[in-house]
């Protein structure tokens, strides 16, 4: 019988504008980007120049690291623009599509009768290996390593996330195909973290070859960092890899299709959307596609590839992130409010009870960006540990990094947590400490130092 984890500390953030249960067609894309910035401690390498016609599936960088890593075109088309920033530090190579996709053939495969090696060689060929995440830091995998487990979430808890249940209902297939391909990569040990409740007919429940935990509790439950540290929690010297559960379909997609098939069905969300929905679409599409003539532009606007927690602001002519499954628009937040925190607060959202909206539980609001306070003192308050439900002291292991103390964040847990996984510690702050930068500071020191 599976294992049910019950979590009881977090908390789910109640938002206008989830996505309904239908799939819309967006405007027609024609330009997509992959951008280096996307991954963490990535020295990307170009193998294309502006004008170069590629095939979906053509490297476009690689990893000066790792020169076996390939990043490759989700779609066919020719090389528009290589956008740099400062110290000409490359931010996106730009793709004009064709308007038929056509791919690069890495030919169909049954896993089950590849080695290893050959698995590891396809994927890194074909552009999927990217897409398989080590811990600790949130990192490219490395193929040298076998890690001694592989974890999959197959839900996600935060702020108007996509319904993965309902996306990949007719994925069976390739989701079993992207089980198999962990299987050989770790030796057998694949985890799926599934969500308490959900049909037992769901396809999910169908997959073999795992070790299904069911979770059950407000966010974060589902990130799977929560997952790992309740099944098997990372000790020093171990490796585990994750991987998404839409992109684990798109990984199974290699072999029972034979080619890199970048797509995926994303959340369009948020207050600000008209009419929230899902749609198809690829790997690194332009924002636009989606937003235009589908936004209120009732007041100034923020788009956030991803979700409010962990997102990142983006304008409606950047590209959505290689790893994100919905685009969220709230208000920015920087208008004048009258009385600001006079005002009794029945339509405002408070961790702390500090408004009367604390006695309509189910109530869903309209929340800013904007962070109605400023920096304070960094305190010992208590309030981390009540939505952060890891064996972990949140607040000292910050200071320890703040500290740069690599000792101490070593004792206090520096390789099992990423800042997604204490986002909603930066949410309930009244110190408004920035958590996750504060935490990628730190990760960033662990490997200069440690490396």
């Amino acid at each position: 019988m599976s294992k049910v984890i019950k979590l009881k500390k977090g908390l789910d953030i109640k938002l206008k504008g989830e996505a309904e249960k239908v799939v819309k067609a967006g405007g027609k894309c024609t330009l997509y980007a992959m951008k280096p910035t996307d991954f963490r401690a990535l020295t990307p390498k170009l193998t294309v120049k502006v004008g170069d016609v590629v095939k979906a599936g053509d490297a476009l960088f690689t990893d000066k690291a790792n020169p076996g890593i390939k990043f490759t075109a989700p779609v066919s088309g020719c090389i528009e623009a290589i956008n740099r920033g400062e110290r000409r530090k490359l931010l996106e190579v730009v793709i004009k599509a064709d308007s038929e996709i056509t791919y690069r053939d890495f030919g169909k495969a049954d896993v089950n009768q590849l080695s290893r090696e050959e698995i590891i060689t396809r994927l890194q060929d074909s552009g999927t290996w990217p897409l398989i995440i080590q811990r600790p830091y949130g990192i490219l995998a490395n193929p040298e390593i076998t890690p001694k487990a592989v974890f999959i979430s197959t839900f996600d808890t935060a702020p108007l996330a996509p319904d993965f249940e309902w996306i990949l209902k007719e994925e069976g297939k390739n989701l079993q195909a992207g089980i198999d391909c962990m299987q050989k990569l770790c030796n057998g040990n694949v985890n799926l973290g599934v969500k308490e409740g959900i049909p037992q007919n769901a396809v999910f429940n169908q997959l073999k070859n795992v070790n299904i935990t069911y979770f059950e509790g407000p966010h974060p439950a589902g990130n799977v960092g929560i997952q790992i540290n309740h099944i098997s929690p990372i000790n020093k010297g171990e490796h585990v890899w994750t991987v998404n559960i839409q992109d684990l379909a798109i990984i199974g997609r290699l072999f029972t299709e034979g080619h890199y098939d970048a797509r995926k069905t994303i959340a369009l969300t948020g207050s600000e959307v008209k009419e929230a929905a899902y749609y198809k679409t690829m790997i690194g599409a332009q924002i636009c596609c989606f937003t235009a003539d589908k936004l209120k532009n009732e007041v100034h606007q923020r788009i956030i590839s991803g979700n409010v927690l962990t997102g990142t602001k983006v304008s409606d002519k950047g590209f959505l992130g290689f790893y994100a499954n919905q685009i969220t628009v709230i208000p920015e937040g920087d208008t004048y409010e009258f009385l600001g925190w006079a005002t009794p607060g029945f339509n405002k959202f408070s961790a702390s009870r500090l408004f009367p909206s604390f006695l309509c539980p189910n109530k869903h609001y309209t929340l800013d960006a904007n962070y109605h306070g400023e920096r304070r003192a960094f305190v010992v308050s208590g309030q981390y540990d009540k939505v952060f439900p890891m064996d972990i002291l949140p607040v000292y292991l910050l200071k320890a990094i703040l500290a740069g103390d690599i000792d101490k964040m070593e004792q206090l847990g520096i390789y099992e947590v990423l800042p997604e996984d204490m986002a909603l510690c930066e949410f309930v702050c009244t110190s408004k400490t920035p958590v996750q930068k504060i935490l990628e500071d730190g990760i960033a020191l662990m490997m200069k130092e440690t490396n």
